[in-house]
């Protein structure tokens, strides 16, 4: 999928239009999927990959062994990355909620996920977005609309009819985009951040019919 849009603070009409390709990522793109995967989680993956590390890893090569996973939430089979100017400039990560999902289980559940999860329970069977980020220098371009909107794309191609996502009420810039682009808010649940740094108070559920 090709796509031309405009750069920020072009000069001339002539050097505003960028050139962006949205393919599938590859195991090679895991470096700047962690990265991306970090900026769209606030922080949060980091904090968790923390706790994952392996013998000398630091935290970034957990993040890059997880997006290279052949299979799990954050894989880069289930992504999608936006490439100009020779360059990652973001990704989205998304793929079908189970038509079922259990109840959690506070005690079998670390507490921090708890909210996270009760929102997905909210949206079986929708083509969930784990993923949405763009790098600063490429926002203001469009990019987070045109990958969301690949994303609906595809759970349409795959005969899904809702489209979820789970933002945090402390990254208002994202939650606007997702309601211009016509989602809709279905629930909230507080935040347990348990040492997680965050100005934020609330996970929201959006979804939208696509």
């Amino acid at each position: 999928m090709n796509i031309q849009t405009k750069a920020p603070h072009a000069p001339n009409a002539e050097q505003a239009a960028v050139e962006i390709d949205i393919r599938a990522a590859t195991p090679n793109d895991a470096d700047a999927m962690a990265k991306l995967i970090n900026l769209a989680g606030e922080g949060f993956p980091v904090y968790l990959w923390e706790s994952m590390i392996e013998g000398d890893e630091t935290v970034w090569d957990v993040g890059r062994r997880r997006a290279q996973r052949e299979e799990g939430g954050f894989s880069y089979r289930n992504t999608y990355v936006a490439v100009g100017e020779d360059q990652i400039m973001g990704a989205i990560t998304a793929y079908a909620q189970p038509d079922t999902i259990d109840p959690v289980d506070p005690a079998e559940t670390p507490a921090m996920f708890v909210p996270i999860l009760e929102l997905e329970g909210l949206a079986p069977g929708s083509w969930y977005i784990n993923v949405l980020a763009v790098f600063p220098p490429f926002r203001n371009l469009g990019l987070g609309s045109v990958l969301v909107r690949a994303a609906e794309q595809h759970a349409r191609d795959a005969g899904k009819h809702t489209v979820s996502i789970i933002a945090s009420d402390g990254n208002p810039g994202a939650v606007r985009l997702y309601e211009r682009l016509g989602y809709q808010v279905r629930a909230t649940r507080t935040m347990i951040k348990d040492g997680w740094e965050n100005p934020g108070k609330n996970w929201i559920l959006l979804t939208k019919e696509v």
